[in-house]
């Protein structure tokens, strides 16, 4: 998908992409696996032709998925989306001296992010049909610019051989990860380094530090809302280079309030954010970000997350967090 004008020349036909999945059925013993229509879990290993060998290369990704069945009866047929996170190498990258055309990759190993809705087709008690569109994206979070990344929209066609046929026996559910309140409050802090522009520069720290406020309308749902604090030593950059505001550490951050949303597997949660920056000396990168990822939450409310932060399409650093969730009052 042509994002931006500027990578147009890297396109240069249609990408194939080839993909191979070992896959666990869920079984009913944990409250999770209910919540979620008994979802399949696995992990695959994903080819991809960029169609442009000498500037982009090839693709080789191996990433855990979860399957989430979207209806809840049984059938021989049944819709399902699909998220799927893990670690991609491409064979070819930016390279001021050979690949200089390739605007896109700035790195050989990048995040691998996939989103799919597909339809599982049972043929016989073994055969399944899977046909479905999904994006993927791959990028390095901007670690080594250049860092527009790449985005595949894609049609799938793939064939399942059933090995087991697990059927949900269970009287006791493990239900240790439903939630205790409907209303709780999240903080953490997190971690990340970015690059500037020209490639080479050093690599610049970012510091995010964040409250929330969440309802959780379904075990599986949650919305809410905060507030975002940066440091980024890339934004402090900026500030010199164009003349703002930056003799305090006051001046030198942004704030911004954001819309929270998150789905949750269990103890493993996919949060996605969409937030305005309210205080900000200088925004090249638009009044807007957005934050997405994964986390999981301990049993004593201490999580860990992996995210990205993005303004828009375009990615401005990778980080790991940590963070604490507090209850509060006890569920109706």
């Amino acid at each position: 998908m042509q994002h931006r004008a500027t990578i147009g020349h890297l396109i240069k036909g249609y990408v194939p992409m080839v993909e191979v999945n070992l896959v666990k059925p869920s079984d009913g013993s944990k409250l999770w696996h209910l919540e979620n229509n008994l979802p399949d879990v696995g992990l695959c290993a994903t080819f991809i032709d960029f169609g442009n060998p000498s500037q982009l290369g090839q693709s080789i990704s191996i990433a855990p998925f979860i399957e989430i069945p979207l209806n809840v009866k049984v059938r021989a047929s049944r819709p399902i989306f699909r998220i799927s996170w893990g670690l991609a190498y491409l064979t070819r990258r930016f390279d001021i001296n050979e690949n200089h055309k390739n605007i896109a990759i700035g790195s050989h190993w990048n995040a691998f992010v996939q989103y799919r809705f597909l339809w599982n087709i049972n043929l016989n008690e073994k055969l399944r049909l899977e046909p479905g569109l999904g994006i993927s994206h791959v990028s390095n979070g901007r670690m080594q610019v250049p860092n527009l990344g790449l985005n595949l929209i894609s049609a799938h066609m793939g064939l399942t051989l059933k090995l087991s046929d697990p059927q949900c026996k269970y009287t006791k559910i493990d239900s240790s990860t439903k939630a205790k309140s409907n209303h709780e409050l999240l903080a953490w802090y997190a971690f990340g380094v970015n690059e500037k522009d020209p490639p080479g520069e050093p690599k610049l720290p970012a510091h995010t530090l964040s409250f929330n406020y969440f309802f959780n309308k379904r075990n599986t749902h949650k919305i809410g809302g905060g507030l975002d604090l940066y440091y980024e030593e890339s934004h402090v950059k900026d500030l010199e280079v164009f003349n703002k505001p930056h003799d305090t550490f006051v001046d030198k951050m942004r704030a911004g309030v954001k819309f929270a949303y998150s789905y949750n597997v269990g103890r493993i949660s996919f949060p996605l954010e969409f937030g305005y920056y309210f205080y900000s000396h200088y925004n090249d990168d638009g009044p807007f970000f957005h934050r997405f990822g994964i986390r999981y939450t301990g049993n004593k409310g201490l999580f860990l997350q992996f995210g990205m932060k993005s303004h828009w399409v375009v990615a401005y650093h990778f980080d790991l967090g940590v963070g604490y969730r507090l209850p509060i009052g006890k569920r109706k």
